[in-house]
């Protein structure tokens, strides 16, 4: 069974999620969505994605750069099996009514809240929770990447208390309108809206997050400190389950990624397009253990952590593998995350 992807939203994550979906053996492509012409729609179809438009985007606009249209959003959602939404924050929510007057299933972004779907979802997380669901919300970048080390930490250890400061990048790279900032701006909501976040994937978790907002466009860096239930017996144990998990990527000391700006420089000779680094980073040198107290840094690339996990909620929904482990080694070894 092949199922018919349309991503509606052809931007950071939506061109990234199109990439990853045409390398899927499962999945199929049916088209991508642009409500104006600009050097992504012309990459889209220099990539042979069929290019779609909103209805309200004029096609004279894209006839006169040279764009050729293959339809509208509504058309591109009748081919379909189920809508990628990559379309900007809140958005996603007014298209939900379209989605389901076509029949058609839908993955949201963390960008919206999580009653857009039935629910919330990381593939480490919580896996099993999506098989079957028809809206389904991938959270946000940062809470993927604790949700993915509460995955590595809560069933081995236990959890008494996760406390995480977030130090989040001001834009991404391409937003030049937006930042990045000279300034370090906290914010001021404690919790931040990340702990709770984290919740929807991990109920019962005890965690508090605050987060500030620093002049950089690479990456986000967490700063956890983590009180255990039952300690691992040394550091080299926590940082041994870390490597043996998927998606995740332990910088040994020897390798000199002292900060974002190597591990970017890591991405762009590693050539999996866009610069891109899916896995949580970790410095093996970072990681402290003082009693039933784990301290750690990750880093969290913010444009590409959170495709993957399009990828296996698409194959939750659709029962497309027997379980977490299968859907997330197909996808990795499919995005050249993974040899062999």
């Amino acid at each position: 069974m092949r199922v018919r992807v349309a991503v509606n939203g052809y931007g950071t994550i939506g061109k990234r999620v199109a990439d990853a979906v045409v390398k899927q053996p499962d999945l199929e492509l049916v088209g991508v969505a642009k409500t104006s012409p600009d050097f992504e729609a012309r990459r889209a179809l220099d990539l042979g994605y069929p290019l779609f438009v909103a209805e309200t985007a004029s096609r004279s606009d894209f006839s006169a750069a040279g764009l050729a249209v293959a339809g509208t959003v509504t058309e591109m959602i009748g081919r379909a099996d189920v809508v990628v939404d990559a379309t900007p924050d809140k958005v996603g929510a007014a298209n939900r009514a379209l989605y389901d007057a076509a029949g058609v299933r839908a993955v949201f972004q963390g960008g919206e809240k999580a009653s857009v779907a039935d629910v919330s979802f990381n593939a480490l997380g919580n896996y099993a929770a999506a098989r079957g669901q028809r809206r389904v919300r991938v959270v946000s970048c940062n809470t993927t990447g604790i949700s993915r080390a509460v995955a590595v930490v809560l069933p081995r250890w236990g959890v008494e208390r996760w406390d995480v400061t977030l130090v989040r990048r001001a834009a991404d790279p391409a937003e030049s309108k937006k930042g990045p900032i000279n300034g370090i701006v906290p914010s001021l909501h404690i919790p931040s809206h990340h702990g709770p976040d984290v919740q929807t994937i991990f109920p019962e978790l005890p965690i508090s997050t605050v987060a500030l907002v620093v002049p950089t466009t690479l990456m986000h860096v967490h700063v956890n400190r983590v009180r255990l239930r039952n300690a691992p017996a040394s550091v080299d144990e926590f940082v041994a389950a870390l490597r043996a998990t998927p998606r995740f990527r332990v910088f040994a000391p020897w390798e000199r990624a002292d900060g974002t700006p190597q591990v970017m420089e890591f991405a762009r000779s590693r050539g999996l397009g866009h610069d891109d680094v899916p896995e949580n980073v970790v410095w093996e040198e970072g990681v402290r253990l003082d009693g039933r107290d784990m301290h750690f840094f990750q880093a969290i690339h913010q444009e590409s952590v959170t495709v993957p996990e399009n990828i296996d909620a698409i194959r939750a929904m659709f029962d497309l593998a027997p379980d977490a482990a299968t859907s997330i080694r197909m996808t990795d070894r499919a995005l050249g995350l993974v040899r062999g």
